[in-house]
């Protein structure tokens, strides 16, 4: 099997897989609970498991996964309260909006850089921070050469789990825990599925995860590679067209980029936001309450711009 994971890749089989096909998959997610059958990092290497298929199938080179992401808080506090419930560990590896997006702005730096043609960046977690990843890529895309494009991992699972182009994506349901099962199997155990409803809230398991299905997890794999890898190449066709210049090199470059064009839109973006449509404040005694809020937050970063 063809290696295309930047991490275990030699710089020889770099420059070749670089001369191929000049693309860079970016993967993001986060260790959260998925129900007691998954493991916990299954946002980011669901997406890491399926950019890898199509970079073995399409052409590319597949970037380490970034397991910090988006979560407590904001509407993340909120439903984790609802979801996850009262914990005495999170086994999270979240990070506030601010910081997730400046840590991925230096990623495209990276793909600018080197000279990569196209770059897509790939998440697996949902809620509105891929709105909000969306918005930021159409905030950089005219400071960079390299072409890019970011998407939920359920955007490529066009058919969905049973080919009614409604079900591309869930919450540690039948569709991610499939998924899951295909690309690592060793990350899935669905004997841990309650065999009852006793009300609570099972770490955030979907409701359907019974209907778990390996093999349809496998054709889904199949789906999210080929929309991915037909993508890429239609970057791949946009770069030849406009031979754009790549011109974000340096960290310097990078924080100023940061603090003229993405910081002063930052206080629209959804995650900044309290609350979500249709919630409500968490609960004080909940654990999930002591990092929801986020407008002090929010004082604070542009206070940093303004101190200079």
């Amino acid at each position: 099997m063809r290696e295309v994971r930047w991490e275990r890749m030699f710089p020889d089989q770099l420059e070749e897989a670089f001369r191929e096909c000049p693309v860079v998959y970016f993967t993001y997610g986060l260790c959260e609970p998925h129900g007691p059958q998954n493991a916990l990092g299954l946002d980011a290497l669901k997406a890491h498991g399926v950019a890898c298929e199509a970079a073995r199938r399409y052409g590319g080179i597949v970037a380490p996964p970034d397991f910090w992401h988006i979560h407590e808080c904001s509407g993340s506090a909120f439903w984790a309260h609802n979801h996850v419930g009262q914990v005495e560990r999170k086994w999270l590896t979240s990070l506030p909006p601010w910081q997730h997006f400046r840590n991925v702005l230096y990623h495209i730096r990276t793909a600018d850089s080197m000279g990569f043609h196209a770059a897509i960046l790939l998440t697996g977690h949902y809620g509105p921070n891929w709105n909000d990843l969306n918005r930021m890529v159409e905030l950089v895309r005219p400071h960079v050469g390299t072409r890019l494009y970011s998407l939920p991992d359920f955007e490529a699972n066009r058919p969905g789990f049973d080919g009614d182009g409604k079900s591309g994506g869930d919450h540690a349901g039948r569709v991610e825990t499939s998924l899951m099962w295909a690309l690592d199997p060793a990350c899935v155990d669905v004997s841990r599925i309650p065999s009852g409803d006793g009300g609570e809230p099972h770490f955030a398991m979907g409701p359907d995860a019974p209907e778990s299905n390996r093999r349809t997890g496998e054709r889904m794999v199949e789906d999210e590679a080929r929309y991915l890898g037909h993508k890429a190449q239609e970057l791949l066709q946009e770069y030849a067209r406009v031979r754009p210049q790549h011109t974000l090199r340096t960290f310097e470059q990078v924080e100023r980029l940061w603090q003229d064009v993405v910081l002063p839109e930052l206080p629209s973006f959804a995650t900044m936001q309290d609350l979500w449509p249709g919630q409500e404040p968490v609960p004080e005694d909940s654990v999930w309450f002591e990092n929801w809020r986020i407008p002090d937050v929010t004082a604070t970063v542009f206070r940093t711009k303004e101190n200079g």
